[in-house]
């Protein structure tokens, strides 16, 4: 595929998200009714009570309002707010608005956990965003596979702008790999439909973590090893140029899916016979280098990077299990800024690096 593969980055399209809600409250129900009907500073102060006394559908309409700017004046930062606050009680619409809208401002490590979901779930715009990052491979594992799977799903719905990233796709992805992404787009869709089934019959999200199936696992000894090893490109130029396919020794798994979604129990990998720094007693904030079928590949992966990236061995690494997946994870990090700037060095490294809640 030559330079093609090196240079080639899909770009985003603006997506526009419309207004929708719907409840049994009288004040919020008003509200709906006088949005329809063009009145939205009613519509708004019809919501706002109800949205501060924590209803959730309520909640979402004033973060639709503030990001369309009508009843009040456009602010995106609060429309974040009031998504946030109504995805936090499990509302759909309200996850996937949050999810686009972290990603529209550039907040991609914040954004593509809540773009997992709301894909998995089988929603267009989330698909052909995170398509969109699964192909590019800069801020997520790139995945040429499962990126393609993604936009034919998206493109599908009738989102205009994954139908034309598909056509771009086609003269860059292998034919045996669209052939096999066109194969994942229908398990997609199937596993789609099961997953929103099970989100929709509660209200609407099941949010109580999964069982944990870790389990703590001996990583030898690290040993030095040259910086342009097989399968761990020295620059992110470099991994850029190495395509889809996996690295050496380390397998590249699909992303997770919705069901996957409530955080599970993470369990430190216990690291023998290696010399650490002091990490910091508590913090909220990981970084996250991969997700892995065999956890053997994650504690390979992190013997590897420990060896040659200043700063890792000081960190604790852990195994994150999550359904069929096992996620490497390091920390724990005192502040988001902490985590960045070492997913920073990392990726300058050629390896994939997201900052994640603990």
């Amino acid at each position: 595929m030559g330079s093609k593969t090196k240079n080639f980055k899909i770009g985003l399209a603006l997506l526009v998200i419309g207004f929708a809600g719907g409840t049994a409250i009288a004040d919020v129900k008003d509200g709906v009714d006088a949005w329809s009907r063009g009145e939205y500073d009613k519509a708004v102060a019809q919501w706002r009570d109800p949205a501060l006394k924590g209803d959730a559908d309520a909640q979402f309409n004033l973060g639709q309002a503030y990001k369309t700017g009508r009843g009040v004046k456009m602010d995106l930062n609060v429309a974040l707010d009031w998504y946030s606050r109504a995805a936090k009680q499990g509302h759909l619409q309200a996850s996937d608005s949050y999810g686009h809208l972290l990603h529209y401002q550039g907040k991609i490590s914040e954004a593509l956990p809540l773009l997992q979901a709301s894909a998995a779930r089988g929603e267009p715009r989330a698909q052909y965003l995170l398509a969109t990052e699964l192909f590019n491979g800069v801020h997520i594992e790139k995945d040429w596979i499962r990126a393609y799977a993604l936009m034919t799903r998206a493109s599908s719905a009738g989102v205009a702008p994954a139908s034309r990233s598909l056509a771009q796709m086609d003269g860059f992805i292998p034919l045996e790999d669209r052939q096999k992404g066109t194969v994942l787009a229908g398990e997609l869709e199937a596993q789609s439909n099961k997953a929103r089934s099970q989100q929709l019959a509660g209200f609407p999200i099941n949010t109580a973590p999964a069982a944990s199936t870790s389990r703590p696992v001996t990583v030898p000894p690290s040993v030095p090893s040259p910086s342009n090893a097989p399968g761990f490109p020295t620059s992110v130029a470099a991994a850029s140029a190495a395509g889809p396919s996996p690295a050496a020794g380390v397998k590249k798994v699909p992303i997770a899916q919705a069901s996957q979604a409530p955080s599970a129990i993470s369990q430190p990998i216990n690291v023998a016979a290696t010399a650490r720094a002091p990490i910091a007693a508590n913090g909220a904030w990981r970084i996250q280098l991969g997700a892995f079928s065999q956890e053997s590949n994650a504690t390979k992966l992190w013997t590897s990077l420990e060896a040659r990236i200043e700063g890792l061995s000081s960190l604790q690494p852990y195994l994150k299990a999550a359904g069929a997946v096992t996620r490497l994870q390091a920390g724990p990090f005192t502040s988001q800024t902490a985590a960045a700037a070492m997913c920073t060095k990392i990726t300058a490294a050629g390896q994939s690096c997201i900052v994640v809640k603990s």
